[in-house]
């Protein structure tokens, strides 16, 4: 049986898309890091070990993005630096990095389990990703998800 994914193009994909934004490792470790509120340039360094030049073009590229915004600040008797703040497109990440983590949790943790959980600062209980259909039906796997074309898919044209 032949898949129907093949008969529409990829040249639009919005997950390929996606990754040419996060599909480095440095770039998640940075956005990791300023989810967890570290913020500032060399503490982000310090905290990653990522090199000086890779910061510096990881951070350019998502402020470029408008996953992030710059914000100044300045240290007495110091020089102006930047702190970098997530915008509202940097947010929306939220649930993608709580994924990650949650798979890494399951497939990478050490022995001892998961270094970091995330909880609801209300009630203490863990977060979580849910999937859920638009009638609330939640999925528990994949099988019970359909990839159908949407509004922006195109006819793949064959090749000649």
């Amino acid at each position: 049986m032949r898949p129907t994914a093949l008969d529409w193009s990829i040249d639009n994909c919005t997950i390929a898309r996606t990754m040419e934004i996060l599909g480095e490792r440095w770039t998640v470790v940075v956005l990791r890091e300023v989810f967890n509120g570290v913020r500032r340039f060399d503490q982000m360094r310090d905290r990653t070990g990522v090199p000086r030049q890779v910061l510096t073009n990881r951070l350019t590229m998502l402020v470029e993005r408008g996953l992030l915004r710059r914000h100044p600040y300045q240290e007495p008797g110091e020089r102006q630096r930047y702190e970098y703040r997530l915008t509202g497109k940097g947010l929306d990440l939220w649930p993608v990095l709580v994924a990650l983590l949650q798979w890494g949790d399951a497939y990478c943790a050490d022995p001892d389990g998961p270094p970091l959980n995330v909880v609801h600062r209300d009630c203490d209980a863990e977060v979580g990703v849910v999937l859920r259909c638009a009638a609330g039906h939640d999925l528990t796997s994949p099988r019970e998800a359909l990839p159908r074309p949407g509004p922006g898919a195109r006819r793949r044209q064959p090749i000649s």
